[in-house]
């Protein structure tokens, strides 16, 4: 028996590589699927099954094409129900994998279809189980994604209770490995740790101390944000189906030279540069929007813009596959155009770029006395957590375009969140609408602290 996880960064995501005599099987594959097909063929092993934890909200997964290549089946949970060819698994259905086997756990509350799947291995024990978006380190999954649903939040958490007392019935040894870790949305707080066991959660996670339904239901609703824009699409697109990751590829990659960029400025095109924070800051195209390849690249960019928005890119290069690709593991496929070059292209052109004004921290400390406005863009948890700076204004990144008009554009606004880069980000919106007396603070609230600024209570 071989069990890989393969955890993709970006999107605080895992899947999982199962493997016995010769036999494999994929949990909750991104939509590239190259990767699961060479670690098949670097094992000798043939891919059995596509196990599909539920309809994810959260990046299109690459089941589709994946079965297509290698005739694998698509299992999903019971009562899925998709616009291509799919065994929805009864609960307790077990699919024989070489020696070892996987048994469904019907688990909904995340969405209706979500499920669970038990390894067992070859001396017929329970050794693992795949959580999916039920079970995470230190919580559960949210319970408001059930696509075209009429069910409440409340309906979901009170399904995901009962689901949770299934799980509580499974032995302690039994090991976790769920299907995100820290900075995915799926979940309100998830835990750094990407494996853990059945034992540890019982004694650590929130959601499976001894309480009633009702007092569950409120401990999973409160304080739980909307989930990003581009849930609901992905959710959707993973239930009715997709073009192939390469046609998408080859549509999305075309390098465009500086007349035929602009063009598509001048129609609606948004300016996206996958750039360094560090480099963006020194010289970028006006009107652009900073979001690094560096960081959590594709769930920021489906969570600020409308994945309809025509875009074009910036990228260094040697990487425009990569910040296409990323884009099209969350749908967003309509990029038209990267601009050849660069940054240079425009440079070359003689046009006009712009910069952001940037400090480190012991330089806002030293002249605090004399800052009228700080914007925190960190969220609700981080604010009660880690303590904010008196009287800064307290807009998550998220909701900073939508609130924007609460600011004054002549006041000089210094910027900052967790690590800086969320705060260039902010800061590129700013500048794009017309905030030019802005100020990024390196490093974030860490280092802010380090440097010895003194923080209050939320």
């Amino acid at each position: 028996m071989y069990i890989q996880q393969l955890y993709t960064n970006c999107l605080a995501e895992a899947a999982y590589y199962i493997e016995s005599n010769g036999e494999a099987a994929i949990i909750d594959p991104l939509r590239e699927v190259e990767p699961y097909l060479e670690l098949a063929k670097s094992r000798n092993a043939k891919i059995k099954y596509i196990f599909e934890t539920h309809f994810h909200a959260d990046f299109v997964s690459g089941h589709i094409d994946l079965a297509k290549v290698c005739g694998a089946k698509i299992v999903y949970g019971p009562g899925a129900k998709a616009n291509y060819e799919i065994h929805a698994a009864a609960d307790g259905e077990i699919f024989e994998l070489g020696a070892i086997k996987l048994k469904t756990l019907h688990t909904p509350g995340h969405t209706l279809e979500s499920c669970c799947f038990i390894l067992i291995d070859e001396t017929g024990i329970e050794h693992a189980i795949f959580t999916g978006d039920t079970l995470f380190v230190g919580d559960v999954g949210r319970p408001d994604l059930a696509v075209k649903s009429d069910l409440s939040r409340e309906d979901l958490a009170g399904m995901m209770y009962d689901s949770v007392q299934k799980l509580l019935t499974l032995k302690d040894e039994i090991i976790v490995y769920p299907g995100h870790g820290a900075g995915s949305a799926c979940g309100k707080n998830i835990g750094k740790e990407t494996t853990t066991t059945i034992g540890i959660q019982k004694k650590l996670n929130y959601a499976l101390q001894p309480m009633s339904k009702v007092e569950f239901v409120k401990a999973l609703t409160d304080g739980l944000t909307e989930p990003p824009k581009y849930f609901f699409v992905d959710a959707g697109i993973n239930k009715a189906g997709y073009d192939s990751i390469d046609s998408v590829l080859k549509k999305n990659t075309k390098s465009i030279l500086i007349d035929e960029f602009q063009k598509q400025v001048e129609e609606g095109a948004l300016i996206i540069d996958t750039r360094d924070p560090d480099t963006f800051e020194k010289e970028f195209i006006p009107g652009s929007i900073n979001i690094g390849l560096g960081g959590q690249y594709a769930i920021w960019v489906g969570s600020l813009i409308n994945h309809t928005t025509p875009l074009v890119l910036i990228c260094e290069n040697g990487k425009e596959t990569e910040s296409v690709l990323r884009l099209a593991r969350i749908g967003f496929e309509n990029v038209h155009g990267i601009l050849k070059d660069g940054i240079n292209a425009w440079k070359n052109a003689g046009l006009v770029t712009d910069s952001v004004h940037s400090i480190n921290p012991d330089e806002f400390v030293k002249n605090q006395a004399g800052v009228k406005s700080v914007i925190d863009v960190r969220n609700e948890g981080e604010w009660n957590s880690t303590g904010i700076i008196k009287d800064a204004h307290l807009i998550t990144l998220s909701k900073l375009e939508d609130t924007m008009n609460t600011l004054d554009k002549n006041e000089h606004h210094f910027v900052h969140c967790a690590g800086g880069y969320r705060s260039m980000i902010a800061s590129s919106i700013l500048k794009k609408h017309g905030f030019n007396s802005i100020t990024n603070i390196r490093g974030g609230i860490g280092k802010l602290k380090e440097a010895g600024v003194t923080l209050v209570s939320a």
